[in-house]
């Protein structure tokens, strides 16, 4: 058999819209990460309840100048990850015509994704420019906060975060967004 190399077509923000909106993808779970269409891991009944605890958290922690986002599309340059939380700026109908392009803090719950959210979108939301990423990490029972994005030539799409901090329950996290509050690790997790 001849070795072929495999032609891949890099999907645009337009053609996975349409797509959409057709139908093309209904029944499936998935997003589009730097023009390739992936398909997303099923959740847990963990992983459930760990986005809603992330969710209510911070809710309660950012001004009404803020909402929370659940599993909502981010539309990026090239993508369109649907995070597991975002915060972004303003309310819910500010986005009725479109998608925010960019949040304030993003966050991903992680325990058959870790490595995927480490490093694919993690250098996915440096590249976006988002200051502040966090992991729930279920498989180290751990908060990862990620701040500061650089350019990092080694990373995936070439940015990454020069600020990576551990936190385990019985220590606080203070969001960038929302520096007065002071978020217990064991509120975020199981």
């Amino acid at each position: 058999m001849p070795n072929a190399t495999l032609k891949r077509h890099k999907t645009s923000i337009a053609e996975y819209d349409a797509l959409t909106e057709m139908g093309f993808f209904d029944g499936l779970s998935v997003e589009l990460i730097e023009g390739d269409i992936v398909e997303k891991m099923p959740q847990s009944e963990n992983h459930a309840v760990v986005v809603a605890l992330v969710s209510k958290v911070l809710g309660r922690a950012f001004s009404p100048d803020f909402h929370v986002r659940n599993q909502s599309p981010l539309a990026l340059e090239d993508s369109k990850p649907e995070p597991d939380v975002a915060v972004v700026e303003g309310t819910e109908r500010d986005y009725l015509a479109s998608h925010p392009t960019t949040a304030v803090l993003v966050v991903e719950v992680a325990q058959t994704t870790l490595e995927t959210d480490r490093e694919i979108k993690s250098s996915l939301y440096a590249k976006a420019g988002i200051a502040e990423y966090w992991i729930v990490n279920l498989v180290e029972n751990q908060l990862e906060v990620r701040r500061q994005p650089v350019a990092m030539p080694s990373a995936v799409y070439g940015f990454g975060y020069s600020s990576i901090l551990i936190l385990q329950s019985g220590q606080t996290v203070s969001p960038l967004g929302a520096s007065h509050a002071q978020i217990a690790i064991a509120d975020l997790l199981p």
